[in-house]
């Protein structure tokens, strides 16, 4: 059997920001992912023809089984840390959005936000922890400033993306009324 090599600090470095940059990429794009749920409200509000309560238990429970589960999958993976948690996290959002946009029963459109919270619960926890590990710093502080960074950054980029996606939903409905 052989020893494992050690890396130089500088390959460390080098090795420790190709974690980051990667983990930032997939947190950013779980967060945009996961806010095009309340971008599509108006859609399905109108598609499903919802109350505003029903658009409000989306939202609830998209809200609960992420902010509920999170702290659950967070001790469990403190213990036992599972680096594929992230994988099964975007998966899980992944199909939760592939189901919101193929429901055809406001009940499936409810099952869909649970899914997509769940992806939430279960990727954010891993995250901090890889990201708290690869910058080896020993304050809390600058490690939750950067998370937030990423989670404004994904807002922005979230907005830009879904104001296209409005756009081009408002032009294909003008056609439909021969506005256009």
């Amino acid at each position: 059997m052989s020893r494992p090599t050690e890396l130089s600090p500088a390959a460390a470095n080098s090795e420790a920001m190709r974690v980051l940059v990667a983990l930032s990429v997939a947190h950013l794009l779980n967060d945009i992912l996961q806010s095009l749920i309340p971008a599509l409200y108006p859609l399905i509000k109108d598609s499903f023809a919802l109350s505003f309560a029903q658009i409000g238990l989306i939202t609830f429970t998209y809200q609960l089984t992420a902010s509920v589960l999170q702290p659950l999958v967070g001790a469990f993976t403190d213990r036992h840390p599972l680096p594929q948690s992230l994988a099964v996290g975007m998966v899980f959002t992944l199909v939760g959005l592939v189901l919101f946009a193929r429901a055809t029963q406001y009940s499936t459109l409810v099952i869909a936000a649970a899914l997509t919270g769940t992806g939430s619960a279960i990727f954010h926890p891993e995250a901090s922890r890889i990201r708290g590990a690869k910058h080896q710093l020993r304050q809390r502080g600058p490690l939750q400033a950067d998370l937030r960074r990423g989670r404004a950054a994904a807002d922005a980029v979230a907005v830009v993306a879904h104001g296209e996606l409005a756009l081009q939903r408002l032009h294909q409905r003008q056609v439909e009324l021969g506005i256009d």
